[in-house]
């Protein structure tokens, strides 16, 4: 850690405060180029957009692949006030982003909120239908 990503995990933090303030979960993010300066910034808007999607990782990791070069977007640090969950994790891999620095863990986060507001697990069933599955996919990568 440096002391850039002090700074910039502080303004993260400051994010989250502004969503909390206006009502929403209190999650912030903001993208920084290879450069350090501020390309993006987002907080949690789930609520106000009714979009269970809006989290604040998910806007920036699909602003990155939108706007950015790879070369470009392998270069840039998301700075977050909590550890990306898994949706955001995963279009944080897909977006080329190339770090991610959180100041809050998952873990910690969970330390912080009542029993039971969490979320279930859905349970899944497979693989199945392989020979049939596969067509579709079979020559596309």
């Amino acid at each position: 850690m440096t002391h850039d990503d002090d700074h910039f995990l502080r303004r993260a933090i400051a994010l989250a405060a502004k969503a909390r303030e206006s009502g929403e979960a209190p999650f912030g993010s903001l993208l920084a180029g290879p450069g350090g300066d501020v390309l993006a910034e987002a907080w949690n808007t789930v609520l106000g957009d009714r979009d269970i999607s809006a989290h604040p990782e998910l806007k920036l990791a699909k602003w990155a692949a939108r706007e950015l070069d790879r070369d470009t977007a392998a270069g840039t640090t998301l700075y977050t006030s909590c550890q990306p969950c898994e949706m955001c994790a995963g279009a944080l891999a897909r977006s080329g982003v190339g770090r991610v620095v959180f100041a809050l863990s998952g873990e910690q986060l969970a330390s912080l909120q009542p029993p039971g507001t969490g979320f279930a697990a859905v349970p899944q069933e497979g693989p199945a239908l392989f020979d049939e599955a596969r067509v579709p996919v079979e020559g596309y990568y």
